[in-house]
């Protein structure tokens, strides 16, 4: 699949998600060392519940700084500041993210920003580590203190598909990021 087309698919508003796990299984897998670096990160639309609810709450990217120094959730501040979000914030709303009932309101959101700063963290709150998925090892984010586990695939030279996978979650939560 060309990069092109890739994108088209995005601009489109997403698949199903059958269909992004066939064009998942069609990427190649990523060392660890190829995400090394800062990503803004965007939607990938599968029907999925969760789709539209990192963009809501000014959801950025991830930054990894090495294989055991990992942001998984970097946020907008509402001034543009960058700041790492730690995951266990959304510890008691893992329910929610499970069955995909977050509030996607441009308040909710916006209540989020505004929250950002006592929530910020400097620590390193994910690591890099290969793991199977799928049938191919690829560069996998293992958050430190949730059962979820993000795996890459490589669309381009600066562009990686990611899938979500949550323990208990019925359906895998698709995102794309772009090296900065």
């Amino acid at each position: 699949m060309s990069t092109a087309t890739f994108f088209d698919m995005v601009a489109a508003g997403g698949t199903t998600t059958a269909d992004a796990l066939a064009l998942f299984d069609r990427l190649e897998p990523v060392a660890t060392g190829f995400m090394l670096g800062a990503w803004k990160g965007a939607g990938f639309p599968t029907h999925h519940p969760l789709d539209g609810v990192l963009e809501a709450y000014h959801w950025y990217g991830k930054r990894f700084e090495n294989p055991e120094d990992v942001h998984p959730l970097v946020f907008a501040t509402t001034g543009g500041e960058l700041v790492s979000v730690n995951p266990l914030v959304f510890l008691p709303a893992l329910g929610l993210l499970r069955s995909g009932a977050f509030p996607k309101s441009a308040a909710a959101g916006k209540s989020f920003q505004l929250g950002l700063p006592l929530m910020a963290t400097r620590r390193s709150c994910a690591r890099l580590r290969m793991t199977e998925y799928r049938g191919k090892a690829s560069a996998t984010m293992i958050y430190d203190a949730l059962p979820i586990n993000d795996v890459f695939r490589q669309v381009d030279a600066d562009t990686v598909l990611g899938v979500m996978d949550l323990k208990g979650m019925a359906q895998p939560f698709f995102f794309v990021l772009r090296r900065e």
